[in-house]
């Protein structure tokens, strides 16, 4: 049975590829890289600046995630460089890898453990970081669908009308928010652990549940800006129409399990602005992935080579330096 638990995921995530490509190609039938290219061309450069802004704001705040969930274990001996570098790569790495927690405790676990944490603390950070960004998408998904409940209705061909009723999709951004209030009232009245079956949420100080309510929609703010500042100025998108169209398509790549969310995001996202040609919604995604994931993907995986070539070096140091290592050659 555990065997058939390791599979079923990736064949969830290909299958989820397979048939979000097909419909993307049947949504795109028509259109052309040349149209797609003039829509990146048509972008001010000050416009694409302010996207690559928006990338170091979303990544800044995905390392203050790590640095939050440090303070809840009070971990203070780690520099803000190394933090950084290491949420920088983690999640640039899982983002485009998926299954986001278990690459990403890959990652953390070779990296904090050469500071001195146990296995168990990486667990408790992961898990931390992970509800973390739960909660900034529970906290802007509420506030979005309370202001604005006719949001959902873009994606009424992907989801049962009664979600995209005005009226329920305002109750289920009121239940949202209601969480995010349940859960600062638990952190601030110092509530027993809630136990659901075999997951137990103990409530962090108030200083680290402020810390969460800020960090968590600074980074999907910055994430969603990208695509918002790469769009056409002129068809005015408002920024709160980009920013519950990006939680909509994050949320339906991470649940689908695809590699990078790969087809989901511009399936949904495509479908969710008819209001936008689809060469410039394309432009703006092509971009997202760009700034996002491919060019941090990159820069990861640079990283981990220098990291992994450090450590066997001060490796191969200390088998020396204790006498553990091959024998010197007889002298002449």
């Amino acid at each position: 049975m555990k065997n058939v638990r390791e599979f079923i995921w990736p064949v969830i995530g290909l299958v989820a590829v397979v048939v979000s490509g097909w419909l993307l190609y049947r949504e795109l039938r028509g259109l052309s890289l040349d149209d797609v290219w003039e829509s990146l061309n048509a972008v001010p450069g000050k416009r694409y600046a302010l996207a690559g802004l928006s990338t170091l704001v979303a990544y800044a705040a995905l390392a203050w995630y790590d640095r939050i969930a440090l303070l809840h274990l009070g971990v203070r001996h780690i520099s803000w460089l190394f933090v950084s570098t290491t949420s920088f790569t983690t999640y640039a790495l899982s983002h485009n890898i998926g299954a986001s927690v278990f690459s990403g405790a890959v990652v953390r676990y070779r990296a904090y453990t050469s500071k001195g944490l146990s296995a168990a603390q990486i667990a408790v950070l992961v898990a931390l970081c992970s509800f973390t960004f739960g909660l900034g998408t529970i906290l802007l998904g509420g506030i979005v669908l309370t202001v604005d409940p006719t949001l959902l209705s873009r994606l009424e061909d992907l989801l049962p009308s009664a979600l995209t009723n005005p009226a329920t999709a305002r109750i289920i951004g009121i239940l949202l928010l209601g969480f995010v209030v349940l859960y600062a009232a638990g952190s601030i009245l110092h509530l027993p652990p809630l136990v659901i079956r075999k997951a137990k949420l103990e409530y962090p100080r108030p200083a680290i549940m402020w810390r969460q309510l800020v960090a968590a929609p600074l980074e999907l703010l910055g994430a969603a800006g990208i695509i918002y500042f790469v769009l056409p100025a002129h068809l005015e998108p408002s920024f709160m129409v980009v920013l519950a169209v990006f939680l909509a398509s994050f949320s339906a790549a991470l649940v689908s399990h695809a590699p990078g969310g790969l087809g989901v995001f511009e399936l949904v996202f495509l479908t969710a602005m008819p209001g936008i040609p689809k060469a410039d919604v394309l432009a703006a995604l092509i971009v997202f992935r760009l700034f996002y994931l491919l060019i941090p993907f990159a820069l990861s995986i640079v990283v981990v080579l220098l990291f992994e070539r450090a450590r066997l070096a001060q490796a191969l140091r200390l088998r020396i330096g204790t006498g553990d290592g091959p024998p010197a050659p007889p002298r002449a």
